[in-house]
């Protein structure tokens, strides 16, 4: 959702930041990815039309990704997306950014599709006597997939070796389920998969609690923020103020600045500590998602408080989640009058 909103919000100027009339040239961006070692699409052509779609391309699967549509296949198709969209032009990223590329890699190897979404009410309500696997939809774009990566990359190293392996993972995979479905290398795959996401949710886990502790260690280092003062030039700062008399308001409040800059350090220090004890953990999220909210709204920075929010939900316990699963469930559906058949 926070790609999404993202790519959307940067619509109107989206080929000045990341496109054919950004300041940074086509060359130079061929430049500064040789240099740097990164990896974009972009980087095959300059021209507006090459851009325009993938830069659609990555909304409709950051879109398909969001409603849980074919999830493994536009997980892939959403990293290459963004990547490319970000690397085309690094300078005018924030640190909204840096963690949507972060994440967006770790994604493609969770199982995030698994409730709530279109693939898991597909795979419930297929009969027991369909395959699995037989859908021609799931073929098609993996033959296409494969294609593309052939035509693309050929056989290269690096980031094409990698895409190439989570194809042919992908293939084995419809390949055991297609015609081996209640052998022993069906449950290996899939507790392989399990492990795997497991892995790439600890992996996030870990990322959350390095994004919290190095940026309240490194605050603790700067004078205004040992002061408490440091809230207070940040609401002053235009860039940073999409509610100016909101803003004053707060900063003209000193025990409120002093309380708000000394709580945000010990909160985002704190943070890796409390995992060990699970109320204070729930209560810790809590109140980082109001700070989150906070940032959103006071500082005008919604798609990285976004993108926060979707990490901090890795922390929220099973029992909510599963209960405001049902609660949404129970929650009245709009329906379509019926009209009477023709006599």
């Amino acid at each position: 959702m926070a790609i999404a909103a993202f790519l959307l919000r940067e619509w109107p100027q989206r080929r000045v930041l990341f496109g054919d009339r950004s300041p940074m040239s086509y060359e130079m961006a061929l430049e500064l990815g040789r240099l740097d070692g990164t990896f974009s699409v972009l980087q095959w052509s300059g021209g507006r039309g090459w851009f325009e779609i993938v830069y659609a391309l990555t909304i409709a699967s950051a879109l398909a990704v969001m409603v849980g549509w074919r999830t493994r296949t536009m997980s892939v198709l959403l990293m290459i997306g963004l990547i490319s969209v970000e690397n085309r032009n690094p300078l005018v990223g924030d640190g909204g950014d840096n963690v949507m590329r972060i994440m967006v890699i770790y994604l493609v190897f969770t199982r995030c599709a698994q409730v709530w979404s279109l693939d898991a009410r597909r795979a419930a309500a297929r009969r027991p006597k369909d395959s699995p696997y037989g859908d021609r939809t799931g073929g098609f774009l993996w033959a296409a997939t494969g294609l593309f990566l052939l035509t693309a990359f050929g056989l290269d190293t690096g980031w094409p070796l990698v895409l190439w392996t989570l194809w042919g993972v992908q293939g084995l995979w419809y390949a055991v389920n297609r015609w081996f479905p209640e052998t022993e290398g069906r449950a290996l795959l899939d507790a392989g998969a399990s492990m795997l996401h497991n892995t790439a949710m600890l992996t996030i886990a870990g990322q959350v609690c390095l994004i919290y502790a190095t940026s309240g260690w490194y605050k603790v280092q700067g004078p205004r923020w040992q002061e408490g003062s440091a809230l207070y030039y940040a609401l002053n700062l235009e860039y940073f103020s999409p509610w100016p008399w909101l803003s004053a308001l707060i900063a003209t409040n000193t025990v409120l600045v002093l309380l708000m800059s000394y709580g945000t350090v010990m909160l985002q220090v704190a943070f890796p500590f409390t995992l060990a004890s699970r109320k204070v953990k729930n209560v810790l999220v809590a109140v980082m998602l109001l700070e989150h909210a906070g940032i959103a709204v006071l500082l005008g920075l919604p798609f990285f408080s976004l993108v926060m929010f979707a990490c901090d939900a890795v922390f929220l316990p099973t029992v909510f989640l599963a209960a405001l699963g049902a609660r949404c469930a129970r929650l009245p559906r709009p329906t379509l009058p019926r009209t009477a058949s023709a006599a």
